[in-house]
């Protein structure tokens, strides 16, 4: 039977690592990962363009920016992984208990189009790294991108520390690829630290307009939303004693895990953008946005290593970050609207919403114009933080539901003070943006009727967003999972089943699939064994076709109705034709069979794709209970 899980963040993951065994170093070990797989966000191909374009106009004047983001993103990951740890819920669940379904639907809206966003990077990024090694068409490479989903499948089957070595591998490649690349360009050291003093954003002239865009940015590429949802729950993976001891401790390593791995991001952001600024900016090259234009000048001024290097390092981090954006979608899903869907699929989806705009782009604006398009993404997810960073905050200050472990007074007034920041940084942006469209457009009736309503209906919801845990802090609606709340039980009485349906495919399982079906009903209970021809004829017709592999089936199943009625049992045959969930559905209806028996052939990631889809297609499209019964792989 497929295990139930309630209401846990990443069920098949929760609690998967335990630590309560380790001591010394090993428990430290024990936590390592769960930042890491955050991290990668903050190192995708996003960053790079806009790491690349601020390094190529502005030289080393914005690495303060990429080390104040650094520092928000370390305050607000912290408050992530302890707000996972000490209420067990990640950020999208703490958030459909304080606030109406209404408003959780708009907040898992601008989730999933921030995650989008980042998967729109990450696909032109690798599309990219892919041209450039490869000679690939981008067209080709970006198509390409949705093969991604069988890696993803198959690193998730394999468990959740699998999935962390592979993800450090990742980080270790570009980290690596970078280093080299520091000693290739030499970066002028005197240059580079002025650029850790910060300097004036505000300006009305376009190249204070240009650096702010940029600046926020390098913000929305850094501090990314969905990655707080993300680590509020794979913090829970980790196995650890509910005591205060065990939750402080908890905290006290995840924050270590956490410094660590965002400082190994910085050192890639800031490498990035040195590189530009060393060999653009420095060489007079000031407006090089194109990830393929800092390729090719990379090579003509240092030859073939650095430039390898470079795409190397630009397909690990799309690949790594591809796989964390698909787990924070699994997170907002579940937790915003009580959706539950397969991963394969929900990548799928979300994979394609992201490729048709960088295919549009392509088709209608050529190549050049995907290196803005990727600066766009990025600041659509810093457009998009305020609705994840505010609730955060609200959520690790209560103290009435975080105890002893919520955040102290300092912790709270930086945390504010950055999400202040981050808001009133946007709304600048998107008043200078709106106020640029309408001189264009001289005012057309679409901004009136269209733009503006959307940017006065976002603003308002992030105001009640803030306003409502301060209005109702007590109030606190129940979450609902989507298996739904438990019932009470009482009084429970056994269950005859008259009519059992068992389906057959004639392989190793049918042993077993018989055998558990005849101890459900036993000698008093009317049997129907069911077998689905899916030969091409059947699929296209839908009915009865006497070809060969349909009557060697007929033949196959009369021997098990002849040795089933040897033994005492009432049972009929039952044969289906063309798709087999289909088929069987169709069967159960017909027959009025009230328990049906089930077979599952064990297969694991790209074979449950095909083989193990009728199972649960089957057993979600008929209205009696299923038996499913684990055979011989």
């Amino acid at each position: 039977m497929t295990k139930k899980v309630s209401g846990e963040s990443l069920g098949g993951a929760h609690g998967s690592v335990d630590t309560n065994k380790q001591t010394g170093w090993k428990r430290f070990l024990a936590f390592i990962g769960p930042a890491y797989l955050v991290s990668v966000g903050y190192m995708d191909p996003g960053n790079w363009a806009t790491d690349i374009a601020g390094g190529s106009a502005f030289g080393y004047k914005l690495i303060w920016v990429l080390l104040a983001s650094n520092l928000i993103a370390l305050v607000l990951q912290s408050l992530s992984a302890r707000l996972g740890i000490v209420r067990g819920l990640d950020l999208a669940q703490a958030s459909k208990h304080s606030y109406p379904p209404f408003v959780n639907f708009w907040l898992y809206i601008l989730a999933q189009l921030a995650i989008i966003a980042c998967d729109l990077a990450e696909i032109i990024g690798m599309a990219i790294g892919l041209k450039l090694l490869f000679n690939l068409p981008l067209i080709w490479g970006v198509s390409l991108t949705i093969t991604d989903t069988v890696l993803m499948l198959w690193l998730m089957n394999k468990g959740m520390r699998k999935l962390e070595a592979f993800i450090v591998a990742m980080i270790f490649i570009i980290g690596l690829s970078f280093l080299v690349e520091m000693f290739i360009v030499k970066p002028d050291v005197i240059e580079l630290a002025k650029g850790f003093i910060p300097n004036n954003l505000f300006g009305g002239d376009k190249v204070h307009q240009q650096m702010l865009y940029i600046a926020i940015g390098i913000i929305g590429a850094t501090v990314m939303p969905h990655n707080l949802y993300l680590h509020s729950s794979l913090v829970q993976t980790r196995r650890i004693e509910r005591t205060d001891e065990g939750i402080a401790s908890s905290i006290k390593f995840n924050f270590f895990d956490t410094v660590i791995a965002l400082n190994l991001a910085f050192f890639v952001n800031a490498a990035i953008l040195i590189l530009a600024a060393s060999a653009f900016f420095r060489n007079g090259f000031y407006e090089v946005a194109e990830i393929q234009d800092a390729y090719k000048l990379l090579e003509n001024i240092f030859g073939s290593v650095a430039p390898t290097l470079f795409a190397v390092a630009l397909i690990a981090s799309g690949q790594s970050s591809t796989i964390t954006g698909t787990l924070a979608g699994q997170i907002i899903m579940e937790g915003h609207i009580n959706l539950r869907i397969e991963p394969w699929l929900r990548r799928l989806l979300t994979r394609a919403l992201a490729i048709i705009p960088a295919v549009f782009t392509i088709l209608y604006y050529g190549e050049e114009g995907l290196g803005d398009l990727i600066i766009l993404s990025q600041v659509v997810l810093s457009l998009q933080l305020g609705f994840a960073v505010i609730p955060l905050i609200h959520f690790t200050s209560d103290k009435k539901r975080m105890g002893k472990f919520a955040i102290g007074i300092k912790t709270k007034i930086f945390a504010w003070a950055s999400s202040m920041l981050i808001v009133a940084l946007n709304a600048k942006l998107v008043v200078d943006q709106v106020h640029e469209w309408i001189q264009e457009t001289g005012g057309s009736v679409w901004m009136y009727a269209l733009v503006l309503p959307i940017v006065i209906g976002i603003a308002l919801l992030l105001i009640y967003v803030f306003i409502r845990p301060l209005i109702f802090k007590y109030k606190e609606t129940p979450i609902y999972v989507p298996h739904g709340l438990a019932e009470a039980l009482d009084d429970i009485q056994p269950i005859t089943y008259h009519h059992i349906g068992i389906t057959i495919d004639f392989s190793n399982n049918d042993r077993d699939s018989i055998r558990h079906a005849l101890m459900q009903g036993g000698k008093k209970a009317h049997y129907t064994l069911i077998h689905v021809v899916e030969t091409a004829g059947a699929r296209y017709h839908g009915t009865e076709v006497m070809d060969h592999e349909t009557q060697s089936d007929v033949d196959n199943l009369d021997k098990y109705i002849h040795e089933i009625r040897k033994m005492g049992y009432r049972v009929e045959p039952r044969i289906g034709y063309g798709f087999p969930a289909n088929a069987i559905v169709g069967l159960v209806e017909k027959e009025k069979i009230d328990f049906l028996v089930m077979g599952s052939h064990g297969h694991k990631v790209l074979k449950d794709l095909i083989y193990g889809s009728t199972v649960d297609k089957v057993r979600h499209n008929v209205k009696v209970p299923v038996l499913i019964v684990k055979g011989h792989k």
